[in-house]
């Protein structure tokens, strides 16, 4: 998983989302009875949940724990890092996306068809054909979304699903310094030749490093420059509000708890849906898009910028307040017991 990066890379996942999902279709109906399921949350990427179940009568929600996979026109697919286009150029560059995106995906949507015949459900082949008519809730608000025209008016934007209160967290930052925080997530944390650049950008800038590995063992690296403050995890949400910039890999929750903090960021996707998440963070005006082969000069650049910019701060704050309006975790259980009931 560490070592995928890429559009084509997304076929190195699909043999083991075919795997889960005939897993889940074969095993789970059993299960859910067993446990008295009155109802089931669903991740839209996971088609075997919708299957079993509808197979089953139950009532269920699809939730975009990642970017939304509802289609139309104007809207390119998750997986690249187009930038919004409403013209008939961008929407016929989006149907072009979204048939590679198919092609790539083939595999799945056997999967989704195979099961679904088996489960005694009418005929589906894509990840949308299995979204939930009743309820759909993503972790989004709008403002970090491209427009949309075509949503279901079941679909509901409610923020980031969060437990309230975070731990308490004491940075080491003894000089007062700003201080950078620093994250590749949880399948990254091995590439130490940018986290290395990371480090010679704050250098040059003067600014405090503050980094999490993901898990990963760092000895081998060897100093870093600026001597950064280097975790093998931490309590980010706690982390983030001693911070003043953020620069990551664009996985959503790092780049959802940095915007809760109305934190600028630096963003230089490595895989899966995160040049998606990028091009929209940027569009929204809180995000510097930076590919992760960028020199320690330019990531310096990109931070001094973000760092100096007013317009990104103003941004943060404005959708911070948007996020606490939205409801968040509440609002979606709110919802979830409302329609689902």
């Amino acid at each position: 998983m560490a070592r995928i990066s890429g559009v084509i890379g997304l076929g190195g996942v699909m043999k083991g989302m075919v795997r889960f999902t005939d897993t889940f279709c074969r095993e789970a109906p059993a299960l859910l009875e067993r446990i008295g399921a009155d109802a089931v949350l669903v991740d839209q990427l996971e088609p075997g949940g919708a299957l079993v179940a509808e197979h089953l009568g139950l009532p269920f929600a699809s939730l975009a724990v990642a970017l939304p996979i509802n289609r139309e026109p104007g809207v390119p697919p998750p997986f690249v890092g187009w930038p919004y286009d409403p013209t008939p150029r961008g929407s016929r560059r989006n149907a072009a996306g979204w048939r590679v995106s198919d092609f790539l995906m083939r595999a799945v949507a056997e999967s989704i068809a195979r099961n679904a015949y088996r489960l005694g459900l009418p005929g589906r082949r894509r990840l949308d054909d299995c979204l939930s008519s009743r309820l759909q809730i993503s972790q989004l608000v709008p403002a970090l979304d491209f427009p949309r025209k075509s949503l279901p008016d079941t679909f509901h934007y409610t923020g980031p699903f969060r437990r309230e209160g975070p731990a308490a967290f004491a940075p080491p930052n003894p000089d007062g310094r700003p201080l950078v925080y620093c994250s590749l997530g949880t399948l990254q944390g091995s590439r130490s030749a940018l986290f290395r650049k990371v480090a010679e950008a704050c250098v040059g800038l003067d600014l405090a490093l503050l980094l999490t590995t993901g898990g990963v063992d760092p000895a081998p690296w060897g100093p870093l420059p600026g001597n950064p403050s280097v975790h093998l995890w931490l309590p980010q949400r706690a982390v983030l509000p001693h911070c003043d910039l953020v620069i990551c890999h664009g996985g959503l929750n790092t780049v959802l708890d940095s915007v809760a903090q109305g934190l600028p960021m630096v963003v230089m996707p490595l895989a899966f849906e995160q040049s998606g998440i990028a091009a929209r963070f940027e569009r929204a005006g809180v995000a510097s898009l930076l590919s992760a082969r960028s020199s320690s000069r330019r990531i310096a650049a990109a931070l001094d910028a973000m760092r100096r910019s007013p317009g990104a701060r103003g941004a943060a704050a404005a959708i911070r307040s948007d996020m606490a309006a939205a409801g968040g975790v509440r609002r979606a259980a709110d919802l979830i017991e409302a329609e689902l009931a």
